[in-house]
């Protein structure tokens, strides 16, 4: 907000604004863009106000009005020599003001912050991928032993899945570029002075250096819809469930149990043990990335709620969107580094990412008595005979073959998982 009202009142010299009124303005709105008189509790409103965001807008104008005054040497509280509707809020309105800072703070979390957070997360990943390229495991579908695969393979498709989440914010940040700053109340434009919205989107974009503009003949649409957030969300919380099927598929590898064949992963043990069984750690860091994700999902029932609620020319819950896609942005960010004030936790790739090892020894025993090796068997002795051989008799695989006559050295030439990585 404050970023939009030093644009306006620097444009706004065009549409006679006096000059030092808007240097005033301008001064008094840095030390909003930089949180000074918000940390100083200048800014006390609640998320949940008046759908249009009209009390964040006016609270804005009352603040940046009395410091501007106070920077004047006049009195606050005066309205002399900077009034907060005449001067602050010159040729806006909060319908269209709001939505454009909505815009432009979500932007600028996605490029500055989450966007770069996941390309770490991405390059974790692709060198975890590359360190276990040449490891054969078995891989599991229904919760059952499948074929073999390397445990690289199976990384790749978690580095994939960020890829894709990054591709489809870039897709969706156009729309987010775009800002509304001529609607005024309802689109019409009343107010507005021809040539500000343009002027003051290439400013706010010189202020941010991202390339902001003003949308074309979207102005009806942007006040009665937040359909740019929704598809955001939407995207944060495709994100958010690969993430969450990483976490799982991370837990559950690195689970101690060999009754359960798992045990294939070493997870960096990075907290204390359990309070009663001592030399046990829990694996707080998967738990917490799902309970992050689940915590996104919910976020997004809640903007796709609020977006539906677009009763003639306005959206009223636009405050809900954007802070619940806010604060799903600023969560998949912790996820992404890993970086957690309260526990002072290091960045994700550093911290436990990069401390995974694979189990080999376990991977290699598990692989060589699972049964699903019989798929090698298919096109040699058929499938029935193959479907006999998987039997459930706890021995393995290989005894099974011989008794339906397959020699030893056909097993072996046979059932080879370095053949059975992909076509051959």
């Amino acid at each position: 907000m404050g970023i939009l009202k030093k644009g306006a009142a620097e444009v706004n010299k065009d549409f006679c604004l006096d000059n030092e009124l808007s240097d005033a303005i301008s001064k008094a709105a840095d030390e909003v863009i930089s949180g000074e008189l918000y940390d100083a509790d200048h800014f006390p409103l609640a998320i949940r106000q008046t759908g249009s965001g009209t009390q964040t807008n006016m609270n804005c104008n009352e603040v940046i009005s009395n410091r501007a005054i106070q920077l004047m040497g006049g009195e606050m509280g005066s309205k002399e020599p900077i009034h907060p509707n005449d001067h602050i809020n010159m040729g806006q309105s909060s319908n269209d003001t709001f939505p454009a800072t909505v815009h432009t703070s979500v932007a600028m979390e996605l490029d500055n912050n989450l966007i770069p957070a996941l390309t770490e997360l991405n390059d974790g990943l692709k060198r975890k991928e590359n360190e276990f390229s040449n490891i054969i495991k078995i891989s599991r579908t229904h919760l059952i032993d499948a074929v073999p695969l390397t445990l690289g393979q199976e990384f790749s498709g978690y580095s994939q899945h960020i890829r894709n989440g990054l591709a489809r914010i870039n897709a969706c940040l156009p729309r987010v570029y775009e800002l509304d700053l001529r609607s005024t109340a309802v689109g019409i434009g009343l107010i507005y002075r021809k040539g500000y919205a343009e002027k003051c989107s290439a400013r706010i974009s010189e202020i941010t250096c991202l390339p902001f503009k003003t949308g074309l003949n979207f102005y009806f649409e942007a006040l009665g819809a937040r359909d740019a957030m929704v598809q955001v969300h939407s995207i944060l919380n495709t994100i958010a469930m690969g993430l969450m099927k990483m976490a799982n598929d991370v837990h559950f590898l690195g689970s101690v149990n060999y009754r359960l064949d798992l045990g294939e992963l070493s997870l960096p043990e990075n907290a204390p043990g359990r309070s009663a069984m001592p030399g046990i750690v829990n694996p707080k860091q998967c738990e917490f990335l799902t309970k992050i994700c689940a915590q996104v999902m919910g976020n997004q029932l809640a903007v796709t709620v609020g977006g539906s609620n677009r009763h003639f020319g306005l959206n009223v819950f636009k405050p809900v969107i954007v802070s619940n896609v806010l604060r799903s942005i600023r969560l998949l960010c912790k996820i992404a580094l890993f970086s957690n004030a309260a526990t002072g936790c290091r960045t994700f790739n550093k911290n436990y990412l990069k401390g995974i090892k694979a189990n080999k020894a376990n991977i290699e025993k598990i692989m060589n008595e699972s049964l699903m090796l019989v798929t090698a068997l298919n096109r040699h002795i058929a499938y029935d005979k193959a479907a006999k051989t998987a039997n459930k008799n706890c021995t393995i695989l290989e005894e099974e073959a011989l008794k339906v006559g397959v020699t030893e050295d056909d097993f072996n030439k046979w059932a080879d998982p370095k053949l059975m990585l992909g076509p051959n």
